[in-house]
């Protein structure tokens, strides 16, 4: 079966963002300062907020920069003025007014190993506040899915982002292919570890004459899929058959 894939727009990203920004506020408008973030050992919610706001203004320094090489990062300290919900709203408005204005095509320095373009930025502030909303609402008790669509993308930006520049959470040498299954999203993907290296597979358009054979295979929702390969819950949790030692060549968070 070939891997399916979508498709997405900088308004899928930032229509995602428009949803996930204001749950995460309101999760830290909830907790007292000094919540503990269970899925973030060591933090506190104020912690929390406070990375993904830096996040976003990173973000801007970048988008306004407007060139392809990495430009010095200051990560501000947080106004004496304002709790870490207010200082959060202020730049996530912010991003999101720049984002909406700026052109994808437009050239922007990210991390992974794709064209320094501006579209980088909605997926990966998606995905971002994402994660981090789940972080937020588990800390008081609720921790929503995230949507499945979102979720897939999410798992999608792991596979040909995450792993591909390098940011396991774990050095180590796995080989061998892991086929992942959203189960409620119609998507599947196969991925081939070779030591340090990662190949996202198409078996519809393979040319080579390697083993395609899933040697580990993960089910479950895209949300869990997601959450999993983030490190937020255990691959127990997901229908997982074959090698499992090789799940550790997936996890980036």
């Amino acid at each position: 079966m070939a891997m399916s894939r979508l498709h997405h727009t900088k308004d899928f990203w930032i229509g995602a963002l428009r949803t996930e920004g204001p749950a995460f506020a309101a999760a830290v408008t909830e907790a007292p300062p000094e919540t503990p973030v269970l899925s973030c050992p060591g933090w506190t919610v104020t912690d929390l907020a406070h990375h993904l706001t830096r996040t976003y203004v990173w973000a801007g320094t970048v988008l306004t920069a407007g060139v392809p090489t990495r430009p010095e990062r200051h990560d501000p300290e947080p106004p004496a003025d304002l709790t870490p919900a207010q200082w959060y709203t202020r730049e996530y408005e912010r991003i999101s007014a720049l984002l909406e204005a700026t052109d994808p095509e437009s050239p922007a320095w990210n991390f992974a190993p794709q064209p320094k373009k501006a579209a980088f930025w909605p997926r990966r502030l998606a995905h971002e506040t994402a994660v981090h909303r789940w972080d937020a609402q588990l800390a008081i008790g609720a921790g929503d899915p995230i949507e499945a669509k979102l979720a897939a993308d999410g798992v999608s930006e792991v596979l040909d982002t995450w792993l591909p520049a390098g940011r396991r959470t774990q050095p180590g040498q796995w080989h061998g292919v892991v086929q992942l299954n959203a189960t409620d999203a119609a998507q599947e993907w196969y991925l081939r570890l070779r030591g340090e290296g990662v190949a996202l597979l198409d078996t519809a358009t393979i040319l080579d004459h390697d083993d395609h054979r899933a040697r580990a295979q993960v089910a479950g929702t895209a949300s869990d899929l997601l959450l999993a390969l983030m490190g937020r819950i255990s691959f127990d949790a997901l229908d997982v058959a074959g090698d499992r030692t090789l799940l550790g060549g997936l996890r980036v968070g």
